[in-house]
């Protein structure tokens, strides 16, 4: 009787515990079963026709980076849209307007992979090679990302010569190689003034042979005639001075030039007078008669020369701004201005 007295005043003891514990499984069990029931459904994806025409008015209103994610949330959610391939442009169009050019790079060269046939191929190849071209630094950086913007737009050229884009795309060529031949001018005067002949000569020799349309051709010329004398070599310096001359009479490098061979005093009675035209039958003699001279020379290193010396530090500059043409796809926003 006693063990029995004892067991049930135990069991007396726990069964609030255990009642509680039912009951907060109880309520356990409820809650998951009332959750369970109230799961938020998925959000629903808008129709690509509305997700389209939202990025269009975003870049209307200049949010280009709302634009961009408008056009990819169509392009993950609908592959096989028609409208994808103008999405994918206009996404590239997003990036470049908001100045990121590698995303935009990214994007145009995949619409350019997956639709090589498209109408508006020609604007993406342009567009590419804007990216390229809007990220040239300035003459004391370095110039790789001026030989990937020429060849950018060599390309857009090459394919579509007869697009509206091809003139622009020439035009902008140009100014990349006088950006080259401003590079190479800048490090030939560093090379002149750290008495390193050699290297300065090249450069400018380059100058005269690789960029002979750009207008840093007069003061290559007379570079060279200053370098020379500095070494002595009287021949070569009037040579490049009668180069000078014939094709630049009017220009003040090659009065700067006269004059410097005048003090020198190895005017022959060959050159012509600073401002003096010059016929077309001397100019022509001239081509015809030092073009083998010039060959050599460049050839031809003085013994005088001293070894090359590091090439001066670089510092940015700024790109040439432009507005690119924007694309026809379906309900193509107007051309936005790049600020």
């Amino acid at each position: 009787m006693f063990d029995i007295s004892i067991k049930t005043q135990s069991v007396r003891r726990r069964l609030p515990f255990l009642l509680s514990a039912f009951a907060l499984l109880g309520l356990a069990d409820c809650s998951l079963l009332t959750g369970s029931s109230k799961t938020p459904p998925a959000p629903k994806i808008a129709a690509p026709e509305t997700l389209y025409n939202n990025g269009i008015d975003a870049l209307r209103t200049r949010r280009y980076e709302l634009a961009a994610a408008e056009f990819e949330t169509l392009q993950q959610n609908y592959p096989y849209s028609g409208y994808i391939p103008n999405a994918q442009l206009m996404e590239g169009y997003s990036y470049y307007l908001k100045g990121k050019y590698p995303e935009a790079v990214q994007q145009l060269n995949r619409f350019i992979s997956l639709h090589p046939t498209s109408a508006d191929s020609a604007y993406a190849y342009y567009l590419r090679a804007l990216c390229f071209y809007e990220q040239i630094a300035d003459v004391q950086r370095d110039q790789q990302g001026t030989a990937e913007a020429m060849d950018a737009l060599e390309e857009v050229v090459t394919r579509f010569p007869q697009s509206k884009y091809a003139r622009d795309a020439q035009l902008k060529i140009d100014l990349c190689r006088d950006h080259l031949a401003g590079k190479e001018m800048l490090v030939g005067r560093y090379y002149q003034r750290e008495r390193n002949y050699e290297g300065a000569i090249n450069r400018y020799q380059r100058v005269v042979q690789d960029f002979q349309t750009t207008n840093h051709v007069p003061e290559a010329l007379e570079r060279m005639v200053e370098v020379y004398l500095d070494l002595g070599l009287t021949d070569q310096a009037r040579k490049s001075a009668t180069v000078l001359g014939y094709n630049y009479s009017s220009s003040k490098w090659y009065r700067f030039a006269y004059d410097k061979l005048k003090n020198h005093n190895l005017l022959d009675g060959k050159l012509p007078v600073p401002g003096q035209a010059v016929t077309p039958t001397a100019k022509q003699n001239l081509d015809t008669s030092h073009t083998s001279d010039t060959r050599d020379e460049r050839m031809a290193a003085p013994a005088a020369m001293q070894p090359s010396s590091p090439s001066p530090a670089t510092a940015p500059a700024q790109a040439a701004p432009s507005t690119p043409v924007t694309a026809q796809p379906l309900t193509t926003p107007p051309p936005a201005t790049k600020k």
